[in-house]
């Protein structure tokens, strides 16, 4: 016979596993639709048409196009397309269910356009948005905040492969009694997230792991050179945490969401331009193409840093839909492999799962997730208990400063 305990964790299994397959089949369905639409627009027409997808006439005129495409479906979807990103964490209140269509469509014009922004809020807003609209009719009795906690768990566990972030993220937040031990709180936020990465895997699977040289055992001077490479991703990173509330307010006073995403996306376009199609998307792809390419200078990842953080704080400042984590980790990398070309005596590993740590805590303040995606990038055990070292002086650093995020009084 089970204990009572056990039978309370039971009764939510199911619509864990329910809630995490389908978090993961939205994200798949997104991702799918939006690579289409990105091979259409990147691949065929401008072969089509007689241009180069890589000329910054094809850039410029693709992200003005987008932005105004993201601006009309914001200006008179229902609901206004949800929430503004920049002003929201990740995990958020429940949306309502009429934001949700358009908040899909200018999720996927985004990603498909070359916007530099991950689909991580999007997906996690309808996710829960959709959770707790069908769950409080299905189940009445599972308050909101349980089915937001399922969903963001299968989401997590969707986006990254792996139920190991949501089992992280969720240790620190549900807090735990001597009545009800953590693991119970756990278990079924683990299960929606295992359903999540599962669903997932079968479809395709998040690459994130970059092919570098094998770290060997750690060095005292490797922990000094990994706490001033988190030291300068973080300072980095604090520029853009300055840049984008004034930049945000700056734009609003435009009002017209399709005047403002407009003006964004050829800010983006010209940027684009400048840094190239690497410098474009979410990122993802991108940072294996900075890692295997043999070509690039110091000043070529200097260059891709800080045009990607630079399109990062215009696409969020403006109001496009998407979330900020993905091209933190590209900025990572590419600082990070500008820092190893530049000191070459300091392993890439180092320079850039640092980097990543620095930015991804900067963009999240949330240690265990930064942690998570720097190991995730740069998979060598050894180089874990140098994270966990490091990280102690860059949360310090961090203590009390403001997140990359828009004030919600500047519109």
């Amino acid at each position: 016979m089970l204990h009572p305990r056990a039978r309370t964790m039971l009764l939510l299994a199911i619509p864990a596993l329910i809630i995490g397959v389908a978090s993961s089949l939205v994200l798949i369905v997104v991702m799918k639709v939006a690579s289409v639409l990105q091979t259409m627009l990147w691949t065929a027409l401008p072969a089509n048409m007689g241009f180069s997808p890589d000329s910054p006439v094809w850039i410029i005129t693709m992200l003005t196009l987008t932005g105004v495409a993201v601006g009309l479906v914001i200006r008179f979807s229902p609901g206004h397309a949800g929430p503004d990103p920049a002003q929201e964490p990740l995990i958020g209140a429940p949306v309502a269910p009429s934001a949700l269509p358009g908040l899909i469509i200018a999720l996927i014009l985004g990603l498909a356009g070359g916007v530099s922004l991950g689909p991580e809020h999007p997906i996690m807003a309808v996710n829960i948005g959709l959770a707790v609209f069908l769950g409080a009719r299905i189940f009445p009795r599972v308050g909101a905040l349980d089915w937001t906690i399922l969903a963001s768990a299968g989401t997590i566990g969707a986006l990254f492969g792996t139920p190991v972030a949501a089992a992280l993220i969720f240790s620190q937040t549900l807090s735990s009694n001597n009545d009800v031990p953590l693991w119970d709180k756990l278990f079924a936020p683990l299960m929606a997230a295992a359903a999540g990465a599962l669903t997932t895997s079968l479809f395709f699977h998040p690459h994130f792991s970059l092919s570098l040289p094998h770290y060997g055992q750690m060095q005292i001077a490797d922990i000094f050179s990994g706490a001033v490479v988190v030291a300068i991703a973080i300072a980095l990173g604090m520029v853009a945490v300055w840049c984008l509330p004034r930049l945000h307010r700056l734009m609003h006073k435009m009002k017209h969401p399709v005047l403002i995403l407009g003006v964004g996306g050829f800010v983006l376009g010209i940027l684009g331009a400048v840094g190239g199609t690497v410098t474009l998307f979410k990122g993802l792809d991108e940072m294996q193409q900075l890692a295997f390419s043999q070509v690039f200078s110091v000043s070529d990842y200097l260059l891709f840093a800080l045009i990607k953080l630079a399109a990062l704080v215009v696409a969020s400042a403006c109001g496009f839909r998407g979330g900020r984590i993905f091209p933190a980790v590209f900025i990572g990398v590419a600082l990070g492999l500008m820092l190893h070309e530049h000191v070459d005596a300091v392993p890439a590993a180092i320079t850039v799962s640092c980097s990543i740590l620095g930015l991804v805590l900067v963009v999240t303040r949330d240690a265990w997730l930064s942690l998570f995606m720097a190991a995730v990038v740069v998979p060598d055990s050894t180089l874990f208990p140098l994270l966990c070292i490091v990280m102690l002086p860059a949360w310090l650093l961090l203590a009390g400063k403001p997140m990359l995020m828009a004030w919600r009084n500047d519109k």
